[in-house]
């Protein structure tokens, strides 16, 4: 651990502030960082553990005794300790005695804050917000999840325009984390078997607000080099690595809580990667007695599975030679054989080698749910198979669609408005419709002033970005105007924020570059476009992708009007969710299961602009954004590039450009915030993690706990 600057006493509970991402979603709590000492909160990427590592101690004397930030540090205390306290939550209020213990709720990812680089993308975040979501309802829950000292990666761009991954390991003397237990040191405390050999397990605790978070670790002296690398890197492509860390996350991670003494009433599985936590669970029961299908029912009846993914190649799989090697001194401790065992992953008798997580999860888990209504119908006809004798509407597979954390994605300056019109107690109420209505009173100038600002900012982080990688020799000179120099924050601003893939098509609005450059260089009405987005490592046709759009970025045909950001990660996420002017969404239709990023730019008056798949399938309503396309049915790829291309330009040009630019003597284009009030009223409650999370509690995890209350 380096030098850090003893805190005064006056102020010395900083520390346990810092080590609660609490601080990450309250803005108040942000403020008294920014107090403190605004320059090196800057340098330090919002991330108050290094703000405090780096401070000097005569900042830390100077803000002691200075009234006004000693008035802050009161303010901010009493309402942490006020949250961390109270009784008086949703769960409570509304559940009473429903869980004696907590949700254990399993990830391969949490994305938190950019302070703790261990996530890849969507699922990492929908978990984030979970948790935090659960912390502000009162909603007793428990994360399991990896410690990725190298994380997923950082993204540079080669002059060449080609994506480069760094891997640079996490320095945990900056990271809001602690090693489990901390009163003894960072040691191993599990073991469990891989093959043939014995593998050390500990843990990291993060603490986000009343919920904890549990990271495994195998990095111990204990382990062989090999295995102490196993929960370095998130997403590992090796085959045999990937189904390691699974067993180490399910299987570890439910022996990590079992030491520390946490026994979770309902155990959720966030996606096919966690399943074998639900194999550790009937292993236990079979272990205290139980038959083989008396441990799977009882398991079944208190745990919940989330599925993500709407193709069936999307789906975790392995083959059965690996499911055989690392399970075949574990399907005897289930009490079954070899051939019983490999079935519980298997879609039908003959489905060949493949062992599928999903279909394991979907045997043990009797609560099982997709993300979105239409990603419900989705997997229902993809797992129909599962289910021969039921109609595909009966196959048991619901649906409760995602919604993001409010606190956590809203502009400040939003976020006063809605203050100022919704009323102080608006957050409280965030997932009520009737409070929503509100939003078509406030005044046109009052949102224009406000989104024109956060265009602003959002052009400041790009070019500081920018400015920092010329500055540490990343990047040339051309790259600089390819990452957004050139941007005009008075210019329609369309963004494309999201994971490289193909089948997000993000060079979809290219296919026609002549029309293309028309559009953006349109001398009174012009457009430009921000590109975001990392390229997976072994995915060398998206990395294609970003090649393509990357080059065509640096074309002077364009002017500068397109623009690709580099390493976008949660801290750059804000800037582009709060200050462009539309959400670009263009997947192959029946590809996109829910998608969180478009949710979080509604909140904040961006206006979605998308294909009808996910949720915007359920969220537009005809004056909230534009649809591109037609609803969802199969399309020949090239028929839906052609068609979907050809409507995203009519769009462009005969409906979203004049609105924009159609303005009053005052410069205010009424119509088009006609559409952003819509966008927040219509968006807002129905698509937040509040509502989300209520929705698993009361449909879900309510008779989930009943049963365990009936099996004890």
């Amino acid at each position: 651990m380096l030098y850090r600057p003893s805190l005064p006493a006056r102020i010395n509970r900083l520390d346990e502030l810092i080590n609660n991402l609490w601080w990450s979603w309250h803005p108040q709590a942000r403020d008294l960082f920014r107090a403190l000492d605004y320059p090196l909160w800057r340098l330090s990427g919002h991330n108050p553990v290094k703000q405090l590592r780096d401070i000097n101690a005569e900042k830390l004397k100077a803000a002691a005794s200075d009234p006004s930030f000693l008035t802050l540090y009161d303010s901010v205390m009493a309402a942490f300790d006020s949250n961390m306290s109270t009784r008086d939550t949703w769960f409570e209020n509304n559940h009473p005695g429903l869980l004696s213990a907590p949700v254990g709720y399993f990830s391969m990812e949490f994305a938190i804050h950019n302070s703790l680089p261990i996530y890849a993308g969507g699922l990492g975040i929908l978990a984030g917000d979970i948790c935090k979501e659960a912390s502000d309802l009162g909603l007793p829950l428990v994360g399991v999840g990896f410690m990725y000292p190298q994380g997923y990666f950082i993204q540079r761009i080669s002059p060449e325009g080609w994506q480069e991954e760094i891997y640079k390991h996490l320095d945990f003397s900056e990271a809001p984390i602690n090693p489990v237990p901390s009163s003894e040191g960072r040691k191993p405390f599990v073991t469990i078997q891989l093959n043939d050999r014995s593998v050390h397990i500990g843990a990291w605790k993060v603490r986000v607000g009343r919920v904890d978070i549990y990271l495994l670790d195998t990095n111990f002296e204990e382990n062989t080099a090999q295995d102490r690398q196993l929960s370095a890197r998130l997403y590992i492509a090796d085959r045999e690595l990937r189904i390691q860390q699974e067993i180490v996350l399910g299987i570890g991670g439910v022996r990590v809580l079992r030491a520390l003494g946490i026994n979770p009433v309902i155990w959720h599985a966030n996606e096919g990667h966690t399943a074998f936590m639900m194999l550790e669970r009937v292993r236990e029961e079979v272990e205290k007695g139980a038959t083989f299908d008396e441990a799977v029912e009882k398991v079944r009846a208190t745990t919940v599975f989330t599925t993500h993914t709407p193709v069936p190649a999307g789906h975790d799989t392995f083959s059965m030679e690996l499911a055989e090697r690392y399970f075949h001194r574990y399907w005897g401790q289930l009490g079954i054989g070899r051939d019983e065992f490999l079935e519980l992953g298997q879609e039908t008798n003959n489905s060949g080698d493949a062992f599928n997580m999903t279909v394991l999860a979907l045997a043990l888990a009797e609560h099982c749910n997709a993300v979105s209504k239409l990603h419900g119908e989705v997997t229902r006809k993809m797992w129909h198979v599962l289910w021969p004798e039921s109609r595909e509407e009966e196959v048991p597979i619901s649906y409760i669609t995602n919604g993001v954390h409010v606190p956590t994605w809203i502009a400040p300056e939003m976020g006063r408005i809605y203050e100022k019109y919704l009323g102080q107690d608006w957050v409280k109420r965030h997932d009520d419709p009737e409070l929503w209505d509100r939003v078509m009173d406030i005044p046109d100038k009052e949102i224009w002033d406000v989104r024109q600002l956060l265009k602003r900012k959002r052009k400041a982080a790009i070019l500081d970005r920018a400015q920092k990688s010329w500055a540490d020799g990343n990047v040339t000179a051309p790259q600089v105007l390819t990452m957004g120099a050139l941007l005009d924050p008075d210019v329609l601003t369309i963004g494309f924020v999201r994971r490289f893939a193909e089948y997000k098509r993000p060079a979809l609005i290219f296919r026609d570059l002549e029309r293309l450059k028309r559009i953006v260089n349109d001398r009174w009405q012009p457009v430009q476009i921000i590109f975001a987005g990392k390229s997976h490592p072994a995915d060398f046709p998206s990395k294609y992708l970003l090649h393509q759009v990357y080059t065509l970025a640096a074309d002077r045909a364009l002017q500068g009007r397109i623009a690709f950001v580099e390493d976008y990660d949660m801290h750059m996420a804000r800037y582009l969710v709060h200050g462009v002017d539309i959400w670009l969404n263009n997947p192959r239709r029946l590809r996109e299961a829910s998608g969180t990023s478009g949710m979080k730019a509604a909140l904040n008056g961006i206006p979605h602009l998308s294909v009808l798949d996910g949720w915007w399938y359920e969220g537009y309503n005809g004056s909230n954004g534009w649809s591109i396309g037609d609803g969802p049915r199969t399309y020949d790829p090239e028929e839906e590039d052609r068609a979907d291309a050809e409507a995203l330009y009519r769009l462009l040009e005969d409906r979203v450009v004049p609105l924009y630019y159609d303005r009053d003597r005052d410069g205010i284009p009424h119509n088009w915030i006609h559409v952003v009030k819509e966008t927040i009223r219509s968006v807002v409650p129905q698509f937040c993690a509040r509502r989300m999370l209520k929705e698993y509690t009361d449909r879900i995890y309510t008779k989930a706990a009943q049963a365990s209350n009936k099996t004890g």
